[in-house]
């Protein structure tokens, strides 16, 4: 969740006054870094994942909650952490029985996220490490639960915002004062002084609450507009959301209150670094399709997020000379890579910048696209500024991660810390849904990974306008995109001109498996692994991987967006009016619970017929 400082933190007004002090630090603080290892190179090259997670209860009378032990849970992981730091392990040894996980706090104090201990080596034997390690993780905080409690790799709790989603003595005294929201407690906010700030500050800067809206999935008996009153945390706020065939959300807890899988490569150099970017994942993982108790027409939680952190105002969020095109949490708008194919019509989009942060970049040694990439991040305002760090120098890099790690893009481009020569160049890639199993979870992992190898390996080429990729994104939130939409997508990884004469529209299907247009990555990572030394035993099992994802792509196997919609869609309670209630929502979750732990003991067969179309129908 970002930079998590300590302090007093400055309401907006006090912060407002401090923000070009706080921005013009940022820069010298970042120059720094890149003055001192600009040149650094030959770095290992070493990944991790991030899984985020859901604690949920379980009530005899058929409810389901969130609870607030995920904050208890956390300190007595980060205790076991403690004590055995010191013994740290190499990958796959077996001690890793015993250590095997970083855990930290989320916006929710519902949520956990979970890290490796030590990152993963580029070697391809360390990708067999990763589904063996999110599953002894899973056990590690397991042992932390009570017997009604699970803990639930989903992308949302699907009644959060309805006041019987909120456990714990607490949710009978509930305040709102951070967001103001109809839906969301302050009271299940992280308590660090950051979570709440940064909520207030956004609510503040923008001049109202965000506002979120979902296109409601129309069932046979659905009401076309939405009571937020009835199922509201605070009955009888004034404000009220009549809009038809939308679902209303208020609050940042709705999109920061949900999960994702993350990954992080650090590259070898910072040119490397520059050359990754993101292509196709959303829809492959999609996981999300229920929200504040209704199914939505959508499949995944970007969007959400976006909105639930637009912090612009009214005059920022319309055509002008002070208009900003997106939130702060968004689809990337510029490449980056010092690559003579990448061409200047590719940066297609209107991106403002800030002209002093841009200058003195140049001024510095900067190239052109990488200070507008960092004067693009640098036109929004710092959110949390703690009083005590107003006044730094520029040893620190608390400045310049209050600007970077409060722009959350579907790529983040992160220079190496201040403070840490251990670490060099490194790439956030952010757009994936998470999965509910270990096994799920794992496979795009390592395909995301072996993306990366074959990109950087056979030097392929998928570049191609920004503004097709922002289309890509959106098609991608679509419901069962990965059979109702094309998309975008350069058939030539191998040309060294222009995309125009190879850009067509395919399915995820023809991009993953191929197609009579182009070969398709997955078979594109095969080759890759014909060409390295790996082992019989090896092989097998990075197969199974990529069997699961070919199915996804293909359609065999649903995402699990598309499971949790026929699974509420098929409950004897369901009365086609688009309304998940809590009974459907109790047998929902005890349905991922169960899928989830008995993945861990069945064959990969009988793994992917829970998610098979056949058995859907």
């Amino acid at each position: 969740m970002g930079l998590l400082s300590c302090g007093t933190p400055l309401n907006w007004e006090d912060a407002k006054p401090l923000a070009e002090k706080v921005r013009a630090g940022g820069v010298e603080q970042l120059i720094r870094v890149f003055e001192r290892l600009k040149d650094r190179t030959h770095d290992y090259l070493k990944w991790g994942d991030e899984v985020e997670y859901i604690v949920v209860r379980f009530g005899n009378d058929k409810s389901c909650h969130v609870t607030v032990r995920a904050e208890e849970m956390l300190e007595q992981l980060k205790t076991e952490m403690a004590e055995k730091s010191h013994s740290l392990p190499e990958c796959c040894t077996e001690a890793m029985e015993s250590f095997t996980a970083t855990w930290h706090p989320e916006y929710g104090r519902y949520m956990l996220e979970a890290t490796p201990a030590k990152p993963y080596r580029h070697d391809v034997k360390d990708l067999l490490c990763v589904e063996r390690d999110m599953t002894l993780r899973r056990r590690q905080a397991e042992l932390h639960l009570r017997p009604n409690e699970s803990l639930l790799a989903i992308g949302n709790f699907p009644r959060l915002g309805c006041k019987d989603a909120f456990a714990d003595p607490l949710a009978t005294t509930l305040t709102n004062e951070a967001s103001r929201s109809l839906f969301f407690p302050d009271e299940f906010i992280n308590k660090h002084p950051r979570f709440k700030t940064i909520t207030r500050n956004i609510r503040e800067r923008r001049g109202e609450k965000v506002c979120i809206e979902l296109p409601l999935f129309r069932d046979t008996n659905t009401k076309m507009v939405v009571d937020s009153e009835t199922t509201s945390a605070f009955p009888g706020s004034t404000q009220n959301n009549t809009k038809r065939d939308t679902i209303y959300m208020d609050a940042m807890g709705f999109g920061m209150g949900c999960c994702c899988l993350q990954i992080t490569f650090q590259a070898r150099d910072i040119l490397e670094a520059r050359h990754l970017y993101d292509q196709l994942a959303m829809a492959l993982t999609a996981s999300t399709p229920i929200y504040r108790g209704y199914l939505a027409d959508v499949d995944c939680r970007w969007n959400v997020i976006s909105a639930s952190v637009d912090d612009r105002t009214n005059k920022e969020r319309v055509s002008g000379s002070a208009y900003i095109p997106k939130s702060r949490y968004a689809s990337i708008s510029r490449f980056i890579a010092m690559d003579p194919r990448l061409l200047p019509q590719y940066n297609d989009l209107n991106v403002p910048y800030n002209g002093k942060t841009y200058d003195r970049l140049i001024e510095a040694g900067f190239d052109d696209l990488l200070a507008k990439h960092f004067a693009w991040l640098f036109i929004r305002d710092p959110l949390v500024i703690f009083s005590e760090l107003v006044d730094q120098d520029n040893n620190s890099s608390d400045h310049f991660e209050n600007i970077q790690s409060t722009n959350w893009q579907t790529m983040r481009f992160k220079p190496p810390p201040a403070e840490d020569d251990s670490i060099g160049w490194r790439v956030e890639f952010r757009p994936m849904e998470v999965q509910p199993t270990e096994f799920e979870n794992a496979a795009f992992s390592v395909f995301i990974v072996l993306l990366t190898r074959i990109i950087l390996v056979y030097n392929l080429n998928f570049y191609m306008p920004l503004s097709l990729v922002d289309e890509n994104m959106q098609r991608a939130h679509r419901r069962d995109s990965l059979k109702s939409q094309r998309f975008h997508f350069p058939c030539d990884p191998y040309r060294e001109g222009c995309a125009d004469e190879c850009l067509t529209e395919l399915t995820v299907n023809d991009i993953i498996n191929g197609s009579d247009k182009f070969v398709g990555l997955a078979t594109l990572v095969d080759q890759y692994l014909d060409s390295v030394s790996v082992d019989e035993t090896t092989r097998g099992r990075l197969s199974e991987y990529l069997t699961l994802i070919r199915m996804r792509a293909s359609g065999e196997l649903l995402t699990p967006a598309s499971w949790m919609r026929n699974f509420v869609q098929n409950h004897p309670g369901y009365q086609r009016d688009s309304v998940v209630t809590p009974e459907i929502t109790f047998d929902l979750m005890k349905e991922v619970d169960r899928i989830t732990h008995e993945s861990q003991f069945m064959s990969r067969v009988d793994f992917c017929s829970h998610y098979s179309v056949a058995r859907q129908t």
